[in-house]
């Protein structure tokens, strides 16, 4: 199955799992953050994206001026390990690994988890690439990727799945990352870009091969 088919698999199983006021707050989240514009502020092919320097999972700072002395960069922005969708995403990112590094690309993923938090998803997920931490958020919202959660999500979140982003994140602020992905040639200049409102859709790996 591709991704897109996982994601949808998955998907469909919650809808069919969860009350009807549970799915209404899921998406009248997705709707407000559609209504806010947000994604038409974002980056997209053909802008320049701009330089980060984070740091991975072990502490260790990795900066995408470095990366990019190597090749393209793959860039995947996900919420946190606590989201299914995030691990699926990532768990098909690292099965096309050997297809990107064949085609002279590089891969990141960046969320707001704290470097503790991202270890535990890179283990989980037996990832082979770097995961990188956005304190606070501070580099996604740069770039126009980060957006408040409504109070009754948070309240879902935190209640019914037993979701802390304050652990998670190391902070209050109940915001969390578009699930955005950009493909970046040598110069900085985004090549690809899949940037979408319902963190149910996730930027296809096949798409980001052909773009390679």
């Amino acid at each position: 199955m591709s991704l897109t088919e996982l994601l949808k698999a998955h998907a469909d199983q919650s809808a069919a799992k969860y009350p009807e006021a549970i799915k209404q707050i899921m998406f009248n989240a997705i709707d407000q953050l559609s209504e806010s514009q947000l994604t038409s502020k974002a980056l997209k092919t053909g802008d320049q994206f701009p330089l980060f320097t984070l740091s991975n999972a072990k502490g260790e700072t990795v900066s995408s001026e470095a990366l990019l002395k190597n090749g393209p960069l793959v860039i995947a922005f996900y919420r946190g390990g606590w989201c299914p969708y995030c691990n699926i995403e990532l768990r098909a990112l690292q099965n096309v690994l050997p297809e990107l590094k064949q085609r002279g690309a590089q891969l990141v993923a960046i969320s707001p988890e704290s470097p503790d938090n991202s270890l535990f998803t890179l283990e989980k997920n037996a990832l082979e690439f770097e995961v990188l931490s956005d304190t606070d958020n501070n580099f996604a919202r740069s770039i126009n990727l980060v957006y408040q959660l409504p109070q009754d999500l948070i309240s879902l979140y935190s209640e019914k799945f037993k979701i802390d982003l304050n652990q998670s994140q190391g902070n209050t602020n109940s915001e969390l990352p578009i699930s955005a992905t950009y493909v970046i040639d040598t110069s900085g200049k985004i090549r690809y870009h899949f940037v979408e409102e319902d963190y149910k859709l996730r930027a296809d790996p096949q798409a980001i091969l052909e773009v390679l």
